[in-house]
């Protein structure tokens, strides 16, 4: 008894340690990336490197489509999967073992082989592959996997059958089903899967690359490439703005939880 108690009084300290050390671990890299950022030559420091990005024109239709796309990818991969997943947990058990299959896809497909293969099998139309957006069709089969789970889990976590003859006993048809009974059930699987399915679509660099689309992964590659201080502070950049997306994803579906609360 005595040891656990000696235990149970160690155990604050060592988790301030554990939380500091990987504060520091995330911490440090930022800061020397955002002081080279700022290196100007010998002893002066600026921030020219951020005045030319903020001024490049490329910078901002780069960053306009990596967010239109991933604006896209998560409205349509979540109408595709949202009634899909539904769907087998409401009256297809016995097609999740084929679900689980295709969503682990991605994974064993080399995206190198996947992009060229969606390269050579759609040849048209000319106003869907010849333009940005079809990297959509290539993001929704990326993000299959994170989005299928969160929503699965989501979908496990709540009893489905109980909810639809609720709602179907009142009248309602399977439209007001799916956005009055279900979805405001749902809202934290949403955040989540909206939440990767961005990270990913910002990040993504092969198939921008090989389909000679100028997105913002793209563009931050070839930034590298001719400036390390306008990289590092690209760099910055994205990582701030992608917190402050998420951030502001995270806040709205707590004040949907919110006011869903407050309407129960």
């Amino acid at each position: 008894m005595a040891a656990m108690s000696a235990l149970r009084r160690l155990l604050p300290g060592w988790r301030v340690w554990v939380l500091g050390l990987a504060g520091l671990y995330f911490m440090v890299p930022l800061l020397a990336t955002g002081g080279f950022s700022l290196w100007a030559g010998g002893d002066r420091y600026d921030f020219s490197a951020y005045e030319t990005l903020l001024q490049s024109s490329d910078f901002w239709d780069s960053l306009g489509l990596s967010v239109r796309l991933a604006l896209l990818t998560i409205l349509i991969s979540l109408a595709l999967l949202v009634p899909t997943v539904y769907w087998v947990q409401l009256r297809a058990q016995r097609l999740r073992p084929l679900m689980e299959f295709l969503a682990v896809l991605p994974f064993v497909v080399p995206p190198i082989a996947l992009v060229e293969g969606l390269a050579s099998v759609y040849t048209g139309p000319q106003w869907l592959v010849g333009t940005p957006d079809f990297l959509v069709v290539a993001y929704v089969i990326l993000a299959l996997p994170y989005t299928y789970r969160a929503l699965d889990v989501g979908m496990r976590s709540l009893d489905i059958r109980t909810l639809s003859e609720a709602a179907q006993s009142l009248g309602a048809n399977w439209p007001t089903l799916m956005l009055r009974a279900i979805l405001p059930n749902l809202i934290g699987t949403l955040v989540g899967a909206t939440l990767l399915t961005l990270a990913i679509v910002m990040g993504e660099f092969t198939f921008a690359n090989v389909l000679l689309f100028n997105t913002f992964a793209v563009y931050i590659n070839y930034v590298g490439q001719t400036s390390g201080t306008e990289a590092a502070a690209l760099s910055l950049l994205s990582f701030v703005m992608t917190w402050l997306a998420m951030a502001g994803i995270l806040i709205t579906g707590r004040r949907g939880q919110v006011q869903l609360g407050g309407a129960r």
